[in-house]
C-alpha cells in the first residue's frame, strides 16, 4: 500500500484528527495525550493506520472537503443573487426616473402648447388699431408686441432696431429699402394695406408674414440674419 499523508484528506477536521490519533495511540499502544495525538495524527500516514478504519478517516476528510466546497458554493450563489437583485434594483430606478422624465416632459410641451396658443389668440391685427398722423418708437414697438406671439418679439425687434432703428419711415439712399423692416422695394408691403408708407402697424403686418414665410417665424429670421447680417 503506497503511503498518502493523510494531510491530503484534511484530517484538520476536529473528527478526523480524533479519530487518527486514537486509532494510533491503540495501534502502538501508547497512553499519549489528545494533545500528542493530534500532533502525531499530523504526521501519520494511511499505512500507519489500521487499515480496518483507514476507510473511515477517508471518509471523515472527504466529507470535510464537501462541506467546504458546498459553503463556497452557497456564498457564491449568495453574491450572485445579490448582484443580480442590485442590478435589478438599478434598473428599476432608472426606468421610473426615465417614465417620470417623460411625464414632466410631456406636460410642460403642453403647458407651452396652452400659453401659445393662449397668445396668439390674444394676437392684434393691423387693422384694429387707430390710424393716427405719426406714431412714436414706443407706440410702434407696443403694436408689434400685440401682433405677435410673446416669445417672437425679441427677435421681431433685433431685426427691426438693425434694419430701421424702429423708424417706420426708415429710407435706405441706396436700395430704396422701406419701412421698419427695409422691404425692398417698400412696394411690396401694399400686400398688407395701402397705407403701408405711414402705418407702421401695416409694415409690422407685412414684415411678419415675411419672417414666417420664409424662415418659419421671427427668430428664424433673426438666427439667418445674425449670420448674414440681411434676411
Amino acid at each position: 500500500m503506497s503511503r498518502i499523508s493523510v494531510r491530503g484528506f484534511a484530517v484538520a477536521s476536529a473528527t478526523a484528527v480524533t479519530t487518527v490519533g486514537a486509532v494510533v495511540g491503540v495501534a502502538s499502544g501508547s497512553q499519549a495525550s489528545v494533545g500528542n495525538t493530534e500532533a502525531t495524527a499530523a504526521d501519520a500516514t494511511i499505512a500507519d493506520i489500521p487499515a480496518g478504519q483507514q476507510a473511515q478517516v477517508q471518509t471523515a476528510s472527504l466529507t470535510q472537503q464537501a462541506d467546504t466546497a458546498s459553503t463556497q458554493a452557497d456564498a457564491a450563489a449568495l453574491k450572485s443573487a445579490q448582484e443580480s437583485a442590485r442590478k435589478a434594483a438599478a434598473e428599476t430606478a432608472q426606468s421610473k426616473k426615465d417614465a417620470a422624465d417623460q411625464a414632466k416632459a410631456k406636460k410642460d410641451a403642453e403647458q407651452r402648447a396652452k400659453e401659445q396658443a393662449a397668445s396668439r389668440s390674444a394676437v392684434r391685427d393691423a387693422s384694429d388699431f387707430l390710424v393716427k398722423a405719426s406714431y412714436s418708437i414706443a407706440e410702434t414697438q407696443a403694436m408689434a408686441r400685440q401682433m405677435m406671439a410673446s416669445d417672437q418679439f425679441q427677435c421681431f425687434s433685433h431685426i427691426v432696431s438693425n434694419e430701421s432703428g424702429w423708424n417706420y419711415r426708415a429710407t435706405n439712399s441706396s436700395s430704396g429699402a422701406y419701412g421698419l423692416v427695409q422691404a425692398l422695394p417698400g412696394s411690396k408691403m401694399s400686400s398688407a394695406g395701402s397705407d403701408w408708407q405711414t402705418n407702421p402697424a401695416t409694415q409690422i403686418k407685412w414684415g411678419l408674414n415675411y419672417m414666417n414665410d420664409r424662415y418659419g417665424s421671427p427668430c428664424g429670421a433673426w438666427s439667418f440674419w445674425q449670420a448674414n447680417s440681411w434676411y
